[in-house]
């Protein structure tokens, strides 16, 4: 029993290890300057080392690399904005300008993999469903906050929470895609803090001093 445990650790080890080969070899090559749309599956497989056939046991096709590729950026993009809108807002706008300074910083670290994402989307089920489903996700983590503040009487008691989690979960994603498009990064800290300022503004309807 120990004998088959230790096998199928080794398994899964040599899986693991093709599937970071994998993907290492892809953000390398996009770093290069290859566009994820513009890379064969044989360069991918020559460049990480592993055969062709290895390749598509891990990844059956394109699509499904490209997921595996987007969780980390994705998770890096969203992540510290979730932390915000789950935290106490009683210090300000403070949080939220460093969550967007920080979300910017991950869009620029993953950009070749968000726009790949972006592009690849427009024709391809999957990765549109993927995004969606990521973007949902995140919509309902802001509908949950404002549904809390509205509750609790500190926002507008009218307030249309759906649409309003809608509005500034994609303001903040196609505002800060379009910008690292167009800035490279000397307007980061003015992009930041206008966004800041549009989200706590469209939430609180005032500034509110730092307590």
């Amino acid at each position: 029993m120990a004998s088959t445990t230790r096998s199928r650790g080794k398994v899964r080890e040599r899986r693991e290890d093709v599937a970071r080969r994998v993907l290492a070899a892809v953000e390398e090559m996009m770093a290069d300057g290859t566009p994820y749309t513009e890379l064969a599956v044989q360069r991918i497989a020559e460049r990480a080392n592993v055969a062709r056939s290895t390749f598509y046991l891990h990844f059956p096709d394109k699509s499904r690399l490209l997921l595996a590729l987007a969780e980390q950026a994705v998770d890096a993009l969203f992540g510290v904005a979730v932390n915000w809108w789950r935290e106490d807002h009683s210090g300000g706008r403070a949080g939220v300008e460093r969550a967007m300074s920080e979300m910017i910083a991950a869009y620029r670290a993953h950009r070749r993999t968000l726009l790949a994402i972006s592009e690849v989307a427009a024709y391809d089920p999957d990765v549109a469903d993927y995004w969606r489903g990521r973007m949902r996700g995140f919509v309902e983590v802001v509908q949950e906050r404002l549904d809390t503040e509205r509750d609790a009487g500190t926002v507008e008691p009218g307030m249309d929470t759906p649409t309003t989690a809608q509005l500034l979960t994609w303001m903040v994603e196609r505002t800060i895609a379009a910008h690292c498009r167009l800035d490279e990064g000397a307007g980061d800290e003015q992009m930041a803090h206008t966004l800041a300022r549009s989200i706590w503004l469209t939430i609180y309807g005032v500034e509110r001093p730092a307590s």
